[in-house]
């Protein structure tokens, strides 16, 4: 059983045990219906905000927390800049096996209109943090202007998991307001305890090289198929070109999620075996329900002609403006500038994917002690954490470094810490910390990035990887996790 942590030493069943005791509906007091919920930077809202519970906000039909089921279309962004939370948590209802993992016991958590006095307004969510699940409780007293849901909000007025999520989310994150601005990744790794896998597509060339794009496909197609969520956006190089429409239709600097990555086949049979064509498509939606692709294969283009009624159903296509739509992977490589794909664990503990196995550890940058900064400070730079693991045969090893997550204090004005690592190679029986520099066998980039992952191709062999803030003496908790595809073993 996964060892759980309890934001706030909250613990559900003795907070629910009491409500229903003093009979009475659960409001909590580490999060309460107040505007220092909402705000960070302002003492009152631009608009009066009156929190309701789910049952008054869908009245007269009954609230639930699913409504046929769960889909993309159950989360829909309100009145705040989070499309990276909200590209995720689409992402997220693709998966029920991993929805179920943020919310526990869902069914005994769903309203139950038979026996009403079970309902305490009191739920609870669970996320990644640090390398162990953390569990949320709250309220569910939701923000709402004019009787309508602020902020996320699905298309059925009566359904409120997505909501529900984001607040515990929220109150992670200290306010709804630090959660403007981020990357869908962080969301994606709290919803899994997956590590993801950044494709930078511009500078990666993927739109000229077809070898690289169909790669890249294969892929992405295969992560699917796995359970890993994707997301994608198109990098901004100025905040004047912040949610700027193109003339395509797709927004700069906005997170969507991927909903499909399929190979279709044209023409088939016997007579039409030398003139079938094959066709690379993905599917994406946009966080906001609306605003979609406008080129080829957008909504009742002209290619879609090519497809017979049967595929399309085969497909799913459903021509809406719903924010959801398909484009070529070739025009998905030209118009997006960024990927990212959250491989997820399996059920195993020691494996990614059904690929990958993982060593992870949680340690501290000490100033005076263990902080020597990056590899340009030669004086002081293996005095940082070493972490040695072995590598039994060829292969391709992820290795993450992931920091604490800064998103509360931005009331403080406390920002990310410059991070990344280097790795290199050493003697193949080597068990002490390096206290000379050995050949490099890799590295990262320095960001303020929460997190920094990179894929490299390994030879057999012992390796030594030394995490690092890129200062000297810069204080903080870091998480070092070492993925590798074959057999290996790591300390």
């Amino acid at each position: 059983m996964v060892k759980l942590y309890y934001y706030r030493n909250q613990r559900f069943s003795r907070l629910k045990a009491q409500c229903e005791k003093d009979e009475r509906l659960f409001v909590d007091p580490e999060f309460p219906p107040e505007t220092k919920s909402l705000y960070f930077s302002r003492a009152t809202p631009p608009e009066p905000v009156e929190w309701k519970r789910p049952k008054d906000i869908c009245a007269p039909d009954p609230p639930k927390l699913f409504v046929d089921g769960m889909s993309s279309h159950d989360v829909t962004q309100g009145k705040l800049g989070n499309c990276w939370f909200v590209a995720a948590c689409s992402s997220l209802a693709l998966e029920p096996s991993l929805l179920e993992k943020v919310i526990p016991e869902m069914k005994h958590q769903e309203w139950d209109p038979e026996h009403v006095g079970n309902y305490q307004g009191i739920f609870r969510f669970r996320f990644f943090r640090q390398g162990q699940w953390t569990e949320v409780v709250i309220d569910d007293l939701l923000p709402t202007i004019g009787g309508k849901l602020v902020y996320v909000h699905s298309t059925e007025k009566n359904e409120f998991w997505s909501a529900l999520i984001e607040k515990a989310y929220a109150k992670l994150a200290g306010s709804y307001e630090a959660l403007e601005a981020g990357n869908t990744g962080d969301a994606l790794v709290d919803f899994t305890g997956g590590v993801c896998e950044s494709i930078n597509l511009k500078d990666g060339g993927y739109s000229q090289d077809t070898e690289k794009r169909q790669g890249l496909f294969k892929s992405m197609e295969r992560a699917m198929r796995e359970k890993s969520l994707i997301s994608a956006s198109i990098r901004i190089k100025n905040r004047d070109e912040m949610e700027k429409r193109t003339q395509t239709g797709l927004v700069m600097g906005h997170a969507y999620g991927v909903t499909a990555v399929k190979k279709v086949t044209i023409g088939d049979g016997l007579f039409s075996l030398f003139n079938r064509q094959h066709l690379y498509m993905i599917r994406l939606r946009n966080p906001w329900g609306q605003k979609e692709w406008n080129g080829a294969w957008s909504d009742d283009s002209e290619e879609w002609k090519k497809l017979k009624q049967s595929d399309r159903e085969k497909l799913g296509i459903v021509f809406e403006n719903d924010g959801e739509f398909w484009m070529s992977f070739e025009d998905f490589c030209s118009h997006f500038t960024n990927a990212t794909l959250c491989h997820v664990i399996n059920t195993s503990f020691f494996s990614l994917s059904k690929r990958w196995r993982v060593f992870k550890h949680t340690y501290r940058w000490t100033p005076g002690s263990n902080a020597g900064g990056c590899v340009e400070n030669r004086s002081t730079f293996l005095k940082n954490p070493q972490y040695s693991f072995t590598v039994k045969e060829e292969g391709e090893v992820m290795i993450s470094l992931m920091q604490e997550d800064t998103r509360k204090e931005k009331e403080r004005g406390v920002e990310n810490l410059t991070i990344g690592y280097f790795v290199m190679k050493v003697e193949e029986n080597r068990k002490y910390r390096l206290h000379t520099m050995f050949e490099k066998a890799g590295d990262s980039i320095f960001i303020n990035a929460r997190e920094v992952v990179n894929k490299f191709h390994l030879n057999k062999g012992r390796y030594v990887v030394i995490p690092s803030t890129y200062e000297q003496n810069k204080a903080g908790q870091f998480l070092m996790r070492i993925f590798t595809e074959k057999s290996s073993s790591a300390m």
